[in-house]
C-alpha cells in the first residue's frame, strides 16, 4: 500500500478505517442486521478492487436530468461529439467514457464500461476518466438502474443541474442527500447559467446553496457553465475537475467518505457507546452461581457424601460381629449414581428433579444477570444476549448433571486411622474368639468329667474369662469412641463435596452462562469501538 493510500485529510487513514470495518462487520455478525453488514462487506470488497486498479486514474461521473446538458459539457470537455445531444428526450442509453493519457483499461473493465474513446495527452487532464451516464430520470428502469450503479462507485460525480431543475425533489432526495457527507468529491454545475440574467443567476445560486445545505451539502462546491458560448464556456468545470485528477485522491477520498456513511448507519446499533463493561460483576456472578448450585443438588449430594462417609467409616471401625449389618445398608452415593465419586461415575445421576421453587430461583438469577448487563446495552445487543441466555438456559440441566457426576467427591479414599481402628478390632476379636475357645475346652472337659488344669488368671477374673469378655468390651468400647470421629470427618468430607460441586457449578456458569454473556457485552465494545474508528472525523 502506497503512502497515497494511507493519507487521511481528517480522522484515521483509509487503511485504518477499512480495518476498522472489517473488525465491526466480524463483531456483528449474527446481531447486525444483514442488510447493514452487508453494505459495510460490500464496500470492503468494492474498496479492495478500486485500490486494486491503482489512483493513477481518477474516474469523474457526470450525471443529470433529461435536457439538462451533460452529454453536451462531456463533448465540450473531450473537444469532440462523442455522446449524442438531446434536450427533451433521453439520448444517452449506456455510459460512455472518455479516457485522456495512458491505462486504465482494467479499470474500465471493473466499471463494466463497454463503450471507451481514448483521447491525446493532456498535462492537465491525464489520468481523467470522465463517464457519462444516462439520466437519472429515464422512463427506462435500466437507465436508472445504471446511474445508481455508477454513481455508487465513481471516484468523483459532477451532478449537472439546469435553471429549470435544480429544485427536482427526486434529484435531492434519491442522490444528492444520500450523498451528505461526501463534499470533497462532490460537484454541483449550473448548466445553462449563460440562459439567465446575472440578477436572476444570483438568486438562483444562492436557492441552490440553501437547498445543498438542507442535503447536508452546504460544503459542496458550485461551478457555472455554459452551452450556447463558441466555444462552451466550460472553464471552471474543467478547472475543478482537473484539481482533482492533480490531486491522485478522490479515489481515496471517496472511499473514506463512503466508509464514513456507512460505520454512521452502523453506529445506530451502538447507542450511546458501547457496553458499560465487559464482565459480571461478582455479585451477579455469585447469585448465578448460587442458584445454579441449589438447582444441581449441592445439598443433597453433600448430604449423601457425609452420609456415606459414616456408613463407611462405622463400618471400617465398628465391633467386627455387628458392623456387618452396616453394609446391608445401599451407600447413598450409589443411590444416586454417583459411582465411586472420584469422577469416574455414570455420566446421569438419580438426583432428585429439581424443584419448582429452585427453578424459579434460576430463572431470576439469569433474568437478573440479563437485565443487569443488557441495561447499557444498543437493543439489538441487549436482545443478542437474552436469546444467547435463553439458548443455553434450556441445556443447563443436563449439563448441571453431569458436572455432578463428574465431580471427584473423595469418597473412594479412606483415612488411615481407619485401617489402625479395624486392625485393632480384628485384634480385640482374635482375642475374644481366643478366649472364647479356651473357655469351650475346659467346660468340655469338664463335661466329659477328665480333670481340668488350673488356668492362669487375670486378677480376680481367669485369663480366657478376660479374654473373651475384655475382647468385646474394649471392642464395643472402640466402636463407640470411633463414632465421634467419623462424625467429624463426615462433616469435613461434606465441606469438601460441597466445595468440589460449587466449583463444577462454577464451571458450567462460566461456560454455559457467563462466559457467552461476556462474550456478547466483548463483542458489543469491539463492534462499537470499530464503527468509531471507521467513521472518526
Amino acid at each position: 500500500m502506497t503512502p497515497l493510500l494511507r493519507r487521511s485529510r481528517q480522522g484515521p487513514s483509509l487503511d485504518d478505517r477499512l480495518a476498522a470495518l472489517a473488525e465491526a462487520v466480524a463483531a456483528g455478525e449474527g446481531v447486525v442486521d444483514d442488510g447493514a453488514l452487508a453494505t459495510a462487506s460490500s464496500l470492503l470488497q468494492r474498496a479492495g478492487e478500486r485500490l486494486g486498479h491503482g489512483v493513477d486514474q481518477t474516474v469523474v461521473a457526470l450525471a443529470g436530468a433529461t435536457g439538462s446538458g451533460k452529454s453536451s459539457l462531456f463533448n465540450a470537455m473531450a473537444g469532440a461529439d462523442l455522446s449524442t445531444v438531446g434536450v427533451r428526450r433521453p439520448t444517452t442509453s449506456v455510459t460512455s467514457a472518455c479516457v485522456w493519457g495512458e491505462g486504465g483499461d482494467g479499470l474500465l473493465d471493473w466499471l463494466e464500461i463497454p463503450r471507451r474513446h481514448r483521447l491525446p495527452s493532456d498535462p492537465s487532464l491525464d489520468g481523467l476518466v470522465l463517464l457519462d451516464l444516462p439520466d437519472h430520470d429515464s422512463i427506462e428502469a435500466a437507465h436508472r438502474r445504471e446511474v445508481d450503479r455508477v454513481v455508487a462507485v465513481a471516484d468523483a460525480v459532477v451532478w449537472v443541474l439546469d435553471p429549470q431543475k435544480y429544485a427536482d425533489r427526486a434529484i435531492h432526495e434519491d442522490y444528492l442527500r444520500p450523498l451528505a457527507g461526501h463534499a470533497g468529491v462532490l460537484l454541483v454545475d449550473l448548466h445553462q447559467a449563460d440562459r439567465l440574467s446575472p440578477p436572476a443567476l444570483e438568486q438562483c445560486l444562492a436557492d441552490l446553496r440553501r437547498l445543498l445545505a438542507t442535503d447536508g451539502l452546504g460544503d459542496v462546491k458550485i461551478v457555472t457553465t455554459s452551452a450556447r458560448q463558441s466555444p462552451p464556456g466550460i472553464d471552471a468545470l474543467r478547472d475543478a475537475v482537473a484539481g482533482l485528477v492533480a490531486d491522485h485522491g478522490a479515489a481515496v477520498d471517496r472511499l473514506e467518505a463512503d466508509c464514513v456513511a456507512v460505520a454512521h448507519a452502523l453506529a445506530r446499533h451502538c447507542g450511546d457507546g458501547k457496553a458499560a463493561t465487559t464482565t459480571v460483576g461478582e455479585r451477579e456472578r455469585a447469585h448465578v452461581v448460587a442458584s445454579l448450585g441449589e438447582a444441581a443438588g449441592v445439598a443433597v449430594v453433600a448430604d449423601a457424601s457425609a452420609r456415606s462417609y459414616r456408613g463407611r467409616a462405622v463400618a471400617a471401625t465398628g465391633w467386627p460381629v455387628t458392623r456387618w449389618v452396616r453394609r446391608l445398608r445401599p451407600d447413598p452415593l450409589r443411590r444416586l449414581h454417583l459411582g465411586k465419586g472420584d469422577g469416574e461415575g455414570s455420566s446421569r445421576t438419580s438426583l432428585p428433579t429439581t424443584s419448582a421453587v429452585s427453578r424459579a430461583r434460576v430463572d431470576t438469577a439469569l433474568g437478573r444477570l440479563v437485565d443487569g448487563a443488557g441495561a447499557a446495552l444498543p437493543l439489538s445487543w441487549a436482545d443478542a444476549l437474552r436469546d444467547e441466555v435463553a439458548g443455553r438456559a434450556a441445556r443447563l440441566g443436563d449439563r448441571l448433571d453431569a458436572a455432578v457426576a463428574s465431580t471427584d467427591l473423595g469418597a473412594s479414599r479412606s483415612p488411615a486411622w481407619w485401617k489402625v481402628v479395624g486392625f485393632l478390632q480384628g485384634a480385640l476379636l482374635f482375642v475374644a474368639v481366643a478366649g472364647a475357645v479356651w473357655l469351650a475346652a475346659l467346660a468340655g472337659l469338664a463335661y466329659l468329667q477328665l480333670d481340668v488344669p488350673d488356668g492362669p488368671e487375670a486378677g480376680p477374673i481367669p485369663l480366657p474369662t478376660a479374654m473373651l469378655l475384655g475382647g468385646v468390651a474394649v471392642g464395643m468400647l472402640l466402636a463407640a469412641l470411633a463414632r465421634p470421629f467419623a462424625s467429624l470427618g463426615a462433616r469435613r468430607r461434606a465441606r469438601l463435596a460441597r466445595d468440589r460441586l460449587h466449583a463444577s457449578v462454577r464451571e458450567v456458569a462460566d461456560t454455559e452462562v457467563l462466559g457467552p454473556v461476556e462474550d456478547v457485552l466483548a463483542r458489543t465494545t469491539t463492534f462499537c469501538d470499530a464503527v468509531g474508528r471507521a467513521g472518526a472525523t
